[in-house]
């Protein structure tokens, strides 16, 4: 008999639970609501909300609005986001991620300290994400961004540097930045600060752990979720029978054919209901092979 399981400890984080049941909590109230971005990188989940009336915007749409509301989802946002929403008579409701809140308090308190000083704030996150966006902004945009160390070529090693990391990012990785940034600098020139969140770095552990036990993986997954190609590459490195998916149409019957244990995990971004999708479609599948 072949087995379908799906991992307890993938789905939401508690981040983005807060931010959907806020939307939710705000949508029953029958008013109308706008979500700054996709509340999540899901767009399964952001087509569920909409279909209860949550409206997607950008950032150019926001200057244009006009007393309105609008949530602002767990990736958090600059300080210039809040200044336009008052100009505009735009009510918040902030759904920022605690967590990416109290970073973002950590970077503006060490930008602040030490404004005008041969002073660097580097944030190991990728560029153009909306949680390293918000970040960048509590320094008024002079943050430098590291995606890998190749970015180090923009760090000047002669000034004091002080390194944290965007929240989903991958722990060893961030320990390697911070072993190649200590060669180069002056004892006393370079402080760090771990600041990846342990709710996603934990489940490194068990989605490898998950992934080494069936004969096929299914990791479930938005294209856009930055934490997502962290986890399903850690999937890959212990089972090459891993598959990324976002939508049931992309899972290919073939896969199937020879497994008894397959594995349905995904992201912090990849709501419970559409594993449970996919759960049900291979069993759907394997009952038509074996007739």
């Amino acid at each position: 008999m072949v087995k379908v399981e799906i991992d307890n400890n993938s789905g939401f984080c508690n981040g983005v639970v807060r931010a959907i049941q806020a939307a939710e909590k705000e949508l029953e109230k029958g008013e109308q609501l706008y979500c700054l971005g996709d509340i999540v990188h899901n767009s399964n989940e952001v087509e569920r909300l909409r279909s209860k009336g949550l409206i997607t915007i950008n950032h150019d749409q926001l200057r244009e609005l006009r007393n309105a509301k609008v949530l602002l989802r767990a990736h958090g946002e600059p300080p210039e986001t809040y200044r336009i929403a008052q100009e505009n008579n735009i009510e918040i409701i902030d759904a920022t991620c605690p967590v990416v809140l109290q970073l973002q308090r950590k970077i503006k308190k060490s930008h602040d300290t030490h404004a005008g000083s041969d002073h660097q704030i580097l944030i190991y996150g990728k560029v153009g994400h909306a949680e390293v966006n918000g970040l960048v902004g509590q320094t008024n945009g002079e943050a430098i961004v590291l995606e890998n160390t190749d970015d180090l070529c923009k760090v000047d090693f002669n000034k004091h540097i002080t390194l944290y990391s965007q929240t989903t990012k991958s722990v060893q990785h961030f320990a390697e930045m911070v072993r190649i940034i200590e060669k180069r600098t002056q004892e006393g020139n370079f402080e760090w600060h771990d600041t990846i969140c342990r709710q996603v770095a934990n489940r490194i552990p068990n989605i490898r752990e998950f992934a080494r036990n069936h004969d096929l993986v299914l990791f479930v997954c938005g294209k856009k979720s930055s934490n997502g190609k962290v986890l399903y590459e850690e999937c890959r490195s212990v089972n090459a029978h891993t598959h990324l998916v976002s939508d049931i149409d992309e899972l290919d019957a073939t896969w199937l054919e020879g497994k008894s244990n397959i594995g349905i995990c995904g992201a912090t971004s990849t709501p419970r209901w559409l594993m449970a999708q996919f759960q049900e479609r291979v069993e759907q599948i394997i009952g038509a092979l074996n007739n």
